[in-house]
């Protein structure tokens, strides 16, 4: 772990980076080090890529040898149990390059609580950062303290794969890992999987073989099921994959629901192969040249995985969209790490409370049955500000905008039925519903606080407040991110 005099000095470099300056009008400028998810013009194939490493920055106590030299330092090894291929498993994708101040202890602290809540793995999203080897390291052995599995997840808009030597950084990470008790394997082989590298050849001219000889070949044995940007059609000409990673299948394509189409697209053209859904529950990033909303209007967090555990039977592995990528808001774990320039629209923003209901749902995915409610619980979430409302915000409203409406949405877990009301100012309904979950939304309109209370016959059950649960009309900018509570466990 780093020491608190090698934190203050990081934090130092951070404040005097012109493009980390925040205030209440201008929003923090990128960083080259964002994870730019590209902005998707077409169903499956991205528009552009940028890189998801960090500032090429050294500081006391990172790691800059090379990632074998790292890898061979380490001592613990032991057989992983593997995983038998259709057990479902959920897992969450998680950003190395915002992990730069974290010590074993944070990655413990994390795992512990993603952990609790149901989430089997973290799909480590790495690039090519000198010290990013390091954080792997150290997450892998985290991840053997606290009994929790982890996997690598390849950024191809960071990684070279053109050239043939390329491959060499890709291969010695497989083969220095293959064999860490922390390693998450699936029949026997160390799962592997990417963000993009569609068009990586290694030198070879084909893909296919590119990845072949990146995953495979003279190697212990890999399940290899990335995240291609294809057409669904074409993965039967990809001998390599052991399955795919549908990302674009975690949001509405456009200004409607989420749906099942594009997953059961991609499962039509796997013939049998594993099938790696996407689940998010909100999308927002706010940089100049990067601005712009993915729809998250009703309940898609729920949605989402209900559409999951209706397909369950088709639907091999789940991965949460993200852990902890704030750049992109939809970040459910705690706000800690190396902001990319964020701030401006993550701090006071805490996702967590999304955790427990996450939980829920993921019970239903893994058995095929609702869990039991024990107590009556209520989840709310929902944007501060009006998406039409005037902002002075050199950036701008984002694209797709009109694609979101002004409502608190809510899921409510009963033991019994009851009459929930939602308020916020003048407007307030009441709905009587049954036991189970239930998904109810209140329009917002002026500026109001949120409340919300559950009766039955006459009598209050629970009360909910949220503070900060504020919304208001005339916004410092265009902050499109999304205020999460919930009820008392």
């Amino acid at each position: 772990m780093l020491s608190s005099t090698a934190r203050f000095g990081w934090a130092a470099v951070l404040l005097n980076l012109t493009f980390f300056a925040t205030s209440v009008l201008a929003v923090a400028l990128p960083l080259p080090l964002v994870e730019s998810r590209p902005v998707f013009t077409a169903a499956h194939l991205p528009a552009h890529n940028h890189s998801s490493h960090t500032p090429q920055l050294s500081a006391p106590g990172a790691h800059n040898g090379p990632p074998a030299l790292i890898h061979h330092r380490m001592t613990r090894r032991a057989t992983n149990a593997p995983v038998v291929s259709g057990e479902k498993l959920v897992f969450a994708h998680f950003m190395v390059g915002f992990s730069y101040s974290y010590g074993v202890g944070d990655w413990e602290r994390d795992m512990s609580l993603a952990k609790s809540k149901g989430i089997d793995a973290f799909a480590l999203n790495l690039g090519s950062d000198s010290w990013q080897p390091g954080q792997i390291s150290n997450a892998y052995n985290a991840a053997q303290n606290v009994g929790f599995k982890v996997f690598l997840s390849f950024d191809m808009t960071s990684f070279g794969c053109q050239g043939a030597g390329d491959v060499n950084v890709i291969r010695g990470y497989v083969h220095d890992y293959s064999g860490h008790a922390a390693q998450l394997q699936i029949d026997g082989k160390m799962y592997v999987t990417t963000f993009a590298g569609e068009s990586c050849t290694f030198g070879t001219g084909d893909v296919n073989q590119g990845w072949l000889n990146a995953v495979k070949n003279n190697l212990p044995p890999t399940y290899f099921v990335p995240a291609f940007f294809i057409d669904p059609g074409a993965t039967g000409g990809y001998s390599v994959l052991d399955g795919i990673f549908s990302w674009n299948s975690a949001w509405p394509r456009g200004n409607s629901d989420i749906t099942f189409d594009q997953d059961q697209a991609y499962i039509n053209g796997l013939g049998g192969r594993s099938y790696m859904a996407g689940v998010s529950p909100w999308l927002f990033v706010h940089y100049p040249g990067k601005n712009f909303i993915y729809r998250g209007d009703d309940w898609l967090w729920a949605e989402r995985w209900e559409l999951l555990v209706q397909h369950r039977d088709s639907t091999s592995f789940a991965q949460i969209i993200s852990w902890n990528d704030y750049s992109e808001s939809h970040y459910i774990g705690p706000v800690d790490g190396t902001q990319p320039g964020s701030q401006g629209w993550v701090d006071g923003y805490d996702h967590q409370a999304w955790l427990d209901l996450m939980q829920y749902y993921i019970s239903a995915y893994k058995t095929g049955s609702y869990p039991a409610i024990g107590k009556d619980r209520i989840f709310l979430w929902g944007r501060l500000y009006p998406a039409g409302a005037d902002a002075p915000d050199g950036v701008g409203r984002p694209d797709n905008w009109q694609w979101t409406e002004d409502y608190l949405w809510a899921v409510v877990l009963l033991t019994s039925p009851a009459q929930v009301t939602l308020s916020c100012g003048p407007s307030s309904q009441t709905f009587s519903v049954g036991g189970g979950l239930s998904k109810l939304k209140l329009p917002l309109a002026g500026s109001c606080s949120v409340t919300s209370q559950i009766t039955r016959s006459g009598f209050t059950a629970l009360n909910f407040a949220p503070s900060g649960f504020d919304f208001k009309t005339n916004p410092p900018s265009y902050n499109f991110n999304t205020f999460v509570a919930a009820s008392p466990a």
